[in-house]
């Protein structure tokens, strides 16, 4: 025998028709597969949506309130045929007086108003699922492996692509929340966070860095080594090179999927002077000015 239905619904026998409709949304939020898929869950969600289908509709609820129909909305013996054939619609979905409305309200707030509305049922498509994952600058230009924990404490192993930017979106399809009644899955969407580096910075597809050079390497020239993302390379830097130079070691920035073009990293050399200026180099560059005066301030 089916159980009242204001009880199941928590709701007096004289609650307005509002009340009620506002009892069966809350609880509809909370028992929905998709939300709790526990076994008693999913019974309880069976005998709400019963329950409303019997006083959801004002018609039915007055047979009920009459004592017409029993609480699983059957004919009793001694209703007249007249009144044991009205309101025979059944099921959640039907019977006129489940609006629209009340779906939209329902699964908005299930599943964020993505994914198809449910007909006939409630078959619907899985919610999608979003991530955060950091990843190191380095990781970011090659790409790499990474494993992300779900917040039930699955995991997601997925690839990063190689140039990959900050606050890209990656969606894995199918990846996220299964689907109800057959429905299709969601999809898992990762947000990539890229940690900043201590030495490089990106502008597009180049990597870019500033490298400290000597005073005797800017005067007399001097090959060095630099680093970039994949290991170290020598640059040459040539005689009188000035502070803020900017030197390009083709292909050693990002690689760009769509174009297929790698971009260069940009070397920007700066002058740093030794922390103490000993005699010897006071004395020489004071000599040296006395005989070969220049001002690069100066206007041409």
């Amino acid at each position: 025998m089916a159980d009242d239905p204001y009880q199941v619904l928590g709701v007096s026998r004289d609650a307005p028709d509002e009340e009620i409709r506002r009892a069966y949304l809350k609880l509809v939020k909370e028992l929905h597969p998709d939300v709790n898929p526990s076994r008693p869950a999913a019974e309880r969600f069976k005998k709400v949506t019963a329950a409303y289908d019997i006083v959801g509709d004002p018609g039915r609820r007055r047979q009920f309130d009459r004592g017409e129909i029993d609480a699983g909305g059957e004919p009793r013996r001694y209703a007249s045929r007249r009144h044991a054939g009205a309101g025979s619609a059944r099921g959640p979905w039907s019977g006129g007086r489940f609006q629209f409305d009340d779906i939209g309200e329902v699964f908005s707030d299930l599943f964020g108003g993505a994914g198809p509305r449910p007909r006939g049922g409630f078959s619907t498509r899985g919610r999608d699922v979003r991530y955060t994952l950091e990843v190191d600058f380095a990781e970011a230009v090659q790409g790499a492996r990474k494993r992300v924990t779900m917040p039930e404490g699955g995991l997601l192993d997925l690839v990063v692509p190689e140039g990959v930017t900050d606050g890209q979106v990656l969606r894995l399809k199918g990846k996220g929340q299964a689907g109800l009644a057959g429905a299709e899955p969601g999809d898992a969407l990762v947000e990539i966070r890229v940690r900043p580096h201590r030495d490089f910075r990106r502008e597009r597809d180049d990597i870019l860095i500033d490298v400290p050079i000597t005073i005797d390497e800017a005067v007399l020239g001097a090959k060095i080594e630099v680093p970039t993302v994949s290991g170290r390379v020598q640059l040459t830097i040539p005689k009188g090179t000035n502070s803020g130079q900017v030197f390009r070691v083709k292909g050693k920035g990002v690689r760009n999927l769509t174009t297929g073009t790698t971009g260069d990293e940009l070397v920007t050399v700066r002058i740093v002077l030794p922390e103490d200026i000993d005699e010897s180099l006071s004395y020489f560059m004071t000599e040296w000015r006395k005989k070969r005066p220049y001002d690069p301030r100066g206007r041409g």
